[in-house]
């Protein structure tokens, strides 16, 4: 990749990661719930995650889908199905405690890793960039740069969001505010799911 076309994959990543999507409004609901600390896993699985699925994608992974079309519908479904729960879990957690037993926990590293192979999102991001960023005539290394520079860029975008949710704590200080915010958010979520099923 020339310069130019680095720069210009750097502005399509950093818009793509900034954007709301469900591991953005996950994070800040973390950030809100939890903290940035507890939420550090979540975020760190969110990126390298899908930092691997970049690379196996651009390895020929998005191959088997154009074989298997099926693929994609099942992958659509089952990470809908998933936003759900995870939509339900948000909307019944607790705001954080004094106590850490009585506060839900945030999402794991492996489970927010995991999460980035159904999250729709996630798919269209790393198809976009590989195909339109990725040389004709590419390589390992290729392949691993994108997505490492796509991975770097999500960390400082998927923080913002923690952040984000972090401040909102001094705004939403009693627990009803923070209830609220989390029905809303589940809400979201919920919503973000119309575009994927339409589509």
């Amino acid at each position: 990749m020339s310069l130019d076309q680095t720069l210009a994959f750097c502005i399509f990543a950093a818009i793509a990661s900034i954007t709301p999507g469900p591991n953005n409004t996950m994070i800040m609901a973390s950030g809100l719930n939890h903290g940035f600390v507890r939420s550090l896993p979540h975020l760190l699985g969110i990126c390298l995650g899908f930092t691997f699925m970049v690379f196996a994608t651009g390895l020929g992974l998005h191959a088997v889908f154009i074989q298997f079309p099926v693929l994609q519908v099942i992958l659509k479904y089952v990470g809908a199905l998933y936003l759900l729960w995870l939509a339900w879990k948000l909307a019944r957690s607790a705001p954080m405690s004094a106590d850490p037993a009585k506060t839900a926990k945030p999402m794991s590293f492996i489970g927010a890793a995991a999460f980035q192979w159904v999250n729709p999102k996630a798919w269209v991001m790393a198809v976009s960039a590989l195909t339109t960023y990725l040389p004709h005539a590419f390589g390992v290394a290729d392949a691993a740069f994108l997505a490492v520079v796509f991975g770097l860029i999500g960390v400082v975008c998927v923080a913002m969001w923690a952040g984000f949710g972090v401040a909102m704590r001094q705004l939403l200080r009693n627990p009803r505010s923070v209830r609220i915010f989390n029905v809303v958010t589940a809400c979201l979520l919920v919503a973000s799911l119309y575009p994927i099923l339409a589509g």
